[in-house]
Formats: structure tokens, C-alpha cells, sequence
């Protein structure tokens, strides 16, 4: 998944005279001191009035979900910024009152991208006990059957992999797991599942996850964990945050 769930970009709104493009070709200067290899600008889309969506350009990759970290922590200190929720290769800001020069916030934006050095995956490490497969984990034979793997070496495969949580979204607590084994990854199913329970372990596409809640989910249930992914009365209410790293351990297994 690469785009903020639940955003709508509006794109093409004009502000002072100048569109959001016109902005940004406007700084694009080939003697920029870039960082790193990535040269090209950031896609930046408003969300009515009140917010901006800034997707990193090229494909998927955690030097992009690093620069996308960097840039959410340098521009939550921003004035008028009263929030940036990241998300995966993207990141929301939320604006207190409407930009007066939609054209100029634009352009600091992409001048940061650029000269910004990415945020590396250093945060805390999470280990995740998990009942796999069982009555809980009741699409792990479909993962097992599609990947040519017996449900045990997906199991194995799954638990020995360290996972990077790029971004916290969603519902509260769910967090966006980057590092699936590709041997394992798995398609959304195009029927949901109605009523998954909270604390099912997922596989959706090339990310692993824990539901937060019961609710419908179309990713695929391969186990289940009994740890709170989010305690709205902690200090912290989400254990995961991004750049925190996961590992899930065997603590049962159900064939």
C-alpha cells in the first residue's frame, strides 16, 4: 500500500494566481545540493483547505519512508503546522488556519526534501509472541497453498523475519509492517473477512500487520497475539511508532 488510507487528493487548486505544479517546477534548479541519490521532487496534493498530502516519488522503499520520517519531523515544528500524520511513502499535513501562499509552502516543502537527510529505522524492538494458525489463523493453508510452502515453513519464514514499522495508521495502533519474506507475501482478499478479531496477525500484499480491532479486514489471518497494539489510557497509547523494528516469536502453533 503506498497511499494514505482515507485520503482524497484535490489536485489543481490554484492559489494567488499559481498552481501547486507551477510551484514546484519553479525551484526545481539542476545545481540543487541534493541529498543522497533521490533527485526527484515529492507529489504534493491539498486536501481542502486545512491540509496537504506529500508523496515521496519513485517506488516503495525504506530510503523513501526514511526521507518521509525526516520531513514529518522537521515540518511538525513549522508554523501553522498542527499536524503531520505519516503514512507509507506519504505523509498528511494538517494546517491550524488556510496557508496564505499555497505556492511558497509548496516550494519550502520540496527545497526540505531535498536538502533533508532521511530518519534510519533506530527506534525501539517490539517482540510479538503469536499463536499461528488455529481457528484465529484460519487463512494461513491459502497463504501456505499459494506460496508452494507447507504451513509450518511459512510459519517459520514469517517469525524469523525483523520488521520495520513504517507508519501508524489506519485505525489506532495499526501498525504497517516492511519486510515480508516475498516468498510469503499475499494478495488482500477481494472479499473481506466480516468479523476478524482484534489481534489477528496479517498478511496483506508485500506487509504484515496485528489488527487493532474486530472489525471486517481483508488481509490474510495466519495466527493470532494477545498483546495490546493500543491502550488509549497509556502515556504512549500506540505500542508501535514509526522506525520501531518487530519481531514475532512461535509461541504456539495450531495445524
Amino acid at each position: 500500500m503506498t497511499i494514505h488510507p482515507n485520503l482524497i487528493a484535490l489536485q489543481g487548486r490554484r492559489r494567488h494566481g499559481r498552481s501547486t505544479s507551477e510551484a514546484l517546477l519553479s525551484i526545481n534548479q539542476p545545481n540543487a545540493p541534493f541529498v543522497g541519490t533521490i533527485e526527484k521532487s515529492p507529489k504534493i496534493s491539498l486536501i481542502g483547505t486545512l491540509a496537504m498530502l506529500v508523496e515521496a516519488p519513485g517506488d516503495f522503499d525504506l530510503v523513501q519512508q526514511g526521507r518521509i520520517w525526516a520531513l514529518a519531523d522537521a515540518v511538525s515544528a513549522w508554523p501553522n503546522v498542527q499536524e503531520a500524520v505519516i503514512g507509507v511513502t506519504n505523509v498528511m499535513l494538517v494546517f491550524e488556519q488556510p496557508p496564505a501562499d499555497i505556492g511558497m509552502l509548496s516550494a519550502s516543502i520540496v527545497e526540505l526534501w531535498h536538502r533533508v537527510p532521511g530518519r534510519k529505522a533506530d527506534g525501539k524492538l517490539i517482540e510479538i509472541p503469536v499463536v499461528y494458525g488455529g481457528e484465529i489463523g484460519f487463512d494461513l493453508p491459502a497463504v501456505a497453498k499459494r506460496a508452494g510452502l507447507s504451513e509450518r515453513d511459512v510459519i517459520r519464514i514469517h517469525s524469523e523475519g525483523e520488521y520495520t514499522v513504517c507508519a501508524v495508521a489506519s485505525s489506532p495502533g495499526f501498525g504497517y509492517l516492511h519486510g515480508l519474506d516475498p516468498r510469503i507475501t499475499t494478495p488482500r482478499k477481494s472479499v473481506p473477512s466480516l468479523n476478524m478479531r482484534a489481534g489477528s496477525v496479517t498478511i496483506g500484499g508485500m506487509q504484515t500487520g496485528v489488527a487493532v480491532l474486530t472489525s471486517p479486514n481483508g488481509w490474510n489471518a495466519i495466527g493470532w497475539a494477545s498483546i495490546a497494539m493500543f491502550d488509549p489510557k497509556s502515556e504512549q497509547p500506540s505500542l508501535m511508532l514509526p522506525g520501531d523494528r518487530v519481531k514475532f516469536r512461535i509461541d504456539r502453533i495450531e495445524l
